[in-house]
């Protein structure tokens, strides 16, 4: 956080919140929610998402070029009455729009997903929650997750509050990661930071996948055993 510390900002710190968790080793991006239905202003759960979208492309690029695991998220309700949307659906009458295979529910083309990077279909918050982004995870030997996406308050706050629960290093990257209420915005971030996940920039984000040397942050393959003739 910059600035004159607030009276909330110095009673964490005088109480030992807000440490440093610091960079692993095997990092993964996650894209939280950034589809159409988020990042178009004029629909019921949309806002004006455009700068951190962008910020968000050029993650992605520093992402391949490091050659690290990628992972999109999208929310779709394929249940008649949308009934795998559960008690959420009497909270906010939003969700009727995420329905699956309507274009709602499509990632925002601005990211240029490619065809290998993975796509996960979440009903709730957390990236985590009934899905197998852990399996995936572990499958890479991933210790640290770069989180972008929307909203921060709620998406992005819930799969960074997993993912330290999980074991992973969360790092939320703060100028691409966005809400609907810029208090909540705020709100999220700053409580992410002090308990949860290091909120940092997006360029210490990119400077750190630079200084990586590709071969280290994929799972290697066992070699084939030779046959041995007796």
């Amino acid at each position: 956080m910059t600035g004159t510390p607030t009276d909330d900002e110095r009673l964490f710190a005088e109480r030992g919140f807000g440490q440093r968790i610091g960079f692993g080793s095997r990092p993964a991006l996650v894209v939280i929610d950034y589809i159409r239905a988020f990042t178009d202003r004029t629909m019921p759960l949309g806002s004006n998402l455009d700068a951190q979208l962008a910020v968000t492309v050029t993650v992605l690029e520093a992402a391949r070029n490091a050659q690290i695991p990628i992972y999109y998220t999208i929310v779709a309700y394929d249940e008649e009455g949308m009934g795998d949307a559960g008690v959420w659906l009497q909270k906010q009458r939003g969700i009727v729009t995420l329905r699956a295979g309507t274009p709602a529910v499509e990632l925002d083309p601005r990211l240029g997903r490619r065809p290998d990077e993975a796509v996960i279909v979440k009903k709730y918050a957390s990236s985590f929650f009934g899905t197998d982004l852990v399996s995936r995870l572990n499958s890479h030997q991933v210790d640290t997750l770069l989180i972008t996406g929307a909203t921060t308050s709620g998406c992005v706050r819930a799969t960074a509050v997993d993912a330290v629960q999980y074991g992973y290093r969360p790092m939320v990257l703060e100028d691409a990661v966005g809400d609907r209420s810029a208090s909540a915005h705020r709100q999220a971030l700053f409580d992410l930071d002090q308990k949860y996940a290091d909120v940092i920039a997006s360029d210490t984000a990119i400077t750190y996948l630079a200084g990586l040397t590709p071969p280290t942050n994929r799972q290697t393959p066992p070699s084939p055993r030779k046959a041995v003739l007796k």
